[in-house]
């Protein structure tokens, strides 16, 4: 009886070991028609992914989908992209054209506007940050953009689309200052634990040397390592809430120091 147990156990072991050869054998042999579709399906995932709603949305889906509207709009809306330079930038500022309608080109990344990061430089335009909209009222934030000088319309961003905005206003900024040092420009987050995130979960996208992608030039190339050391608090930013237009993960539904945990690993990698 034991001989004959054992006999069937060591079977059903082989059967199981056999399987992934047999799964695999049947996926390489499919036909093209069926990776076409697949392929289409994808796509079709891409975009829902990047500029749609979940049928239920989280609280933390939303404030990150709202980061990512203040981010560029039309990206993470999937709308196309505005003409000229926004009415309300001011003319003694130093951008011109769509840049000029992202939120963050006025208030910067760190939200802080002429006190903060955008105090001088080539961004610098004069404009208050929105900290101190931090816990008002979400109504009252979307009559805000939907007035002048914003002039935000419905068609440009919806009401659904605007709540999630308020929302990230109201609810979903950090202070950047007190996850980066004003003077090194480092983050004070662990690059151990970092290193454990980012090669588990961003490394598969960026690589593990975050060169993977570059969204510089091949003179003057730009890495995961580079952003992460030129401008930490956008880095930081994209951390916590993805890039719009996007496949990105985002650390939204983790503690505020994991996001800067990663970015001070990401700011010891090659920038080159």
């Amino acid at each position: 009886m034991h001989a004959q147990t054992t006999a069937i156990m060591h079977l059903k072991w082989m059967l199981l070991l056999q399987l992934p050869v047999m799964m695999w054998a049947e996926i390489t042999t499919a036909p093209a028609a069926m990776a076409q579709t697949a392929g289409a399906k994808t796509a079709a995932e891409v975009r829902d992914f990047a500029t749609g709603a979940p049928a239920q949305p989280s609280r933390a889906w939303t404030v990150a989908a709202g980061v990512r509207i203040s981010d560029i709009r039309w990206k993470a809306l999937g709308m196309d992209e505005p003409k000229g330079t926004h009415a309300a930038y001011p003319k003694t500022g130093k951008i011109k054209g769509p840049a000029t309608f992202r939120c963050k080109e006025c208030h910067g990344w760190d939200y802080r506007g002429r006190d903060g990061v955008y105090k001088t430089g080539k961004h610098a335009t004069g404009i208050v940050g929105i900290r101190k909209f931090v816990g008002a009222d979400g109504a009252r934030i979307a009559k805000i953009l939907r007035a002048a000088p914003h002039n935000y319309s419905a068609k440009m961003i919806d009401d659904a689309a605007m709540a999630r905005l308020a929302l990230f206003i109201t609810r979903g900024q950090h202070d950047a200052r007190q996850w980066i040092d004003a003077k090194t420009r480092k983050s004070i987050g662990n690059k151990i634990r970092g290193r454990a995130v980012f090669q588990t979960t961003c490394a598969a996208c960026h690589g593990f040397d975050g060169k993977l992608l570059n969204w510089g030039t091949d003179k003057e190339p730009e890495f995961v390592g580079t952003a992460a050391y030129k401008y930490p608090e956008e880095v930081l930013h994209k951390i916590r809430n993805g890039h719009p237009g996007a496949m990105m993960i985002n650390l939204r539904t983790m503690p505020m120091r994991a996001a800067a945990d990663v970015l001070a690993y990401a700011q010891t990698l090659p920038v080159k």
